[in-house]
């Protein structure tokens, strides 16, 4: 397992960047809190999973230890993958989604693209014992922008797409966002697109 990874970003998506390490470049898909905390040509550091399947070997970063925690335990859940996973971590803060799971917030969690009523109450029904509240409040990450000269909708929607939408639904959402509030910074339009998307 790698459990973390630390080098200078090289790249930085809405829902992926690109840390060297040991000469090599690292491709990590990661969650917007993830990705706000870094900053292309700094060092950085992100909590890692990496997830092991026949055709392929996917790492995944996020900004905390809970957060990667959290990635795992609701793949626990049957239906749950970890494309869903990140999705959910990606919609949720980790004090959302253990709130949500510990009070039997059906609604909260069906926010989620791609989680429905059914899943949302065996998410309950399964983790609500093996997850608690976190202690404190959790400060509320900012939004930041990738620093390059691709427009904010078009990113926005290449990552819902990376998250599996159509390209239809991810232009028409990622558009309707920023036209609703054309100051979001693409991290915090990414976040309020997966919650329009969830409300569907």
């Amino acid at each position: 397992m790698i459990a973390s990874i630390r080098g200078t970003v090289a790249e930085i998506g809405l829902d992926r960047c690109v840390v060297e390490t040991g000469g090599v470049g690292v491709l990590v898909h990661a969650t917007p809190a993830a990705l706000a905390g870094l900053r292309r040509g700094s060092e950085g550091k992100l909590h890692t999973e990496l997830v092991v399947r026949e055709d392929s070997l996917t790492l995944y970063g996020f900004d905390s230890v809970e957060a990667r925690g959290l990635f795992l335990t609701v793949q626990t859940v049957s239906g749950v993958g970890p494309r869903l996973a990140l999705a959910i971590l990606a919609t949720l803060e980790p004090h959302e989604l253990t709130r949500a799971l510990g009070s039997g917030d059906v609604k909260a969690l069906t926010r989620v693209p791609g989680v429905g009523k059914r899943t949302a109450e065996r998410m309950v029904l399964e983790l609500k014992d093996k997850v608690g509240p976190l202690p404190g409040e959790a400060g509320a990450a900012s939004a930041g922008g990738s620093g390059g000269t691709v427009p904010a909708a078009t990113e926005v929607a290449e990552a819902l797409e990376g998250l599996g939408f159509s390209a239809a639904e991810a232009d028409k959402t990622a558009t309707a966002v920023l036209a609703s509030d054309p100051g979001l910074g693409p991290a915090e339009a990414l976040r309020m697109a997966l919650k329009s998307l969830g409300k569907r």
